[in-house]
């Protein structure tokens, strides 16, 4: 070995050649922030604001979009009401109501007065089975009613009213009076459950199977055939006081060609005993309406239209019996007074209905 000025030179012959270790540094693994769930939005449901509406007479809440349906209560006449929907025909709607199951119910849409019906949306409907009302026994039989008649606690006018059913609702009949003109039906808004109506606003093949209810039920089988009266017995009688008044009107209707287009009325009147007059009010949406007047009993009505409506020229003015037009101003409301004319000598009652049409 040798050492020169030039620097030193080390070398190694026929030896392997060394692995040259690289030294490398690890570095901490990095922290990969571990995915974030972003929440899947729901199902979008319908978002379109509930409709206002008003009821323009006394109406039942059904379970669902039909007559047969449960009944859940009773909405008075001018209460204002929150839409959601309507049934694929348009002949129901369906209403925010707290009291049932789920917060909704079904109401018949002709009683209603709401503006832009066409931006309801249609919505599902399930299918209709009618059931029996919860606490009473499944109906034996059902009628549809002919015109807007009071529901009543008992089988007679004598008794108070508990409600009414409207023109082509359905009534689930449980039995009737033992003469055949009265029919006791299912009636959730009475404190029994049960309430009473003429049969005479009854259309009906089964009443003669309904079990006589009352008194005389054991002497009356089911099944015996009853003739049924075309109207309600005229005899001479004392109408009950129902505390309407021109303030308190017995019932007021809105009329208008796309909505309630005639308000029904019946009721009676009696003198010089008892309730010797009614008050009725509607308020219609054109310039003219059609009243009629039918009654039966034993003594003269006078009806009275107060406000500015004008008769048609001509008119010997409205009486039993006879249709009068009248021109009224749109939006104002009027007042129809009905009176019963005593008889010299003798007591008078008269069982009248009232027919106030949208005429145009």
């Amino acid at each position: 070995m040798a050492l020169t000025a030039c620097g030193l030179r080390v070398s190694s012959l026929g030896g392997p050649t060394p692995t040259a270790f690289i030294i490398t540094s690890t570095l901490p693994p990095t922290a990969i922030p571990s995915p974030t769930l972003t929440p899947i939005p729901d199902t979008p449901t319908a978002t379109t604001a509930p409709i206002s509406g008003m009821t323009a007479t006394q109406i039942n809440v059904r379970s669902q979009p039909s007559a047969t349906a449960d009944q859940l209560g009773v909405l008075a006449p001018f209460v204002k009401i929150q839409i959601i929907g309507k049934d694929s025909g348009g002949d129901w709607f369906e209403i925010a109501y707290p009291q049932a199951p789920g917060g909704m119910a079904w109401v018949i849409a002709q009683y209603i007065n709401v503006q832009n019906k066409d931006t309801i949306p249609v919505i599902g409907v399930p299918a209709v089975s009618p059931t029996a009302e919860a606490g009473t026994e499944t109906p034996s039989a059902s009628g549809t009613v002919i015109q807007q008649i009071n529901v009543r606690k008992g089988p007679g006018t004598e008794f108070d009213s508990v409600g009414m059913l409207n023109a082509k609702e359905s009534a689930a009949l449980t039995g009737r009076d033992a003469s055949g003109s009265w029919l006791q039906i299912a009636y959730a808004a009475a404190p029994d459950g049960k309430g009473w109506v003429a049969a005479a606003f009854i259309q009906s093949a089964a009443t003669d199977s309904l079990p006589v209810v009352g008194k005389a039920a054991a002497a009356v089988p089911p099944g015996t055939p009853t003739a049924i009266a075309a109207s309600p017995s005229p005899t001479p009688a004392v109408a009950p006081p129902d505390n309407d008044s021109a303030e308190a009107t017995a019932v007021s209707a809105i009329l208008s060609p796309s909505g309630t287009r005639a308000l029904i009325y019946s009721s009676e009147v009696s003198a010089p005993q008892g309730d010797t007059e009614d008050f009725v009010a509607f308020t219609a949406s054109g310039s003219s309406v059609l009243a009629s007047l039918a009654c039966q009993g034993s003594g003269d009505l006078q009806m009275t239209l107060e406000g500015q409506a004008e008769a048609a020229p001509g008119s010997e003015g409205p009486s039993c019996g006879r249709s009068e037009s009248f021109s009224v101003h749109a939006g104002q409301t009027y007042l129809l007074r009905l009176s019963i004319l005593p008889s010299s000598g003798s007591a008078s009652y008269v069982n009248y209905t009232l027919r106030i049409e949208y005429a145009g």
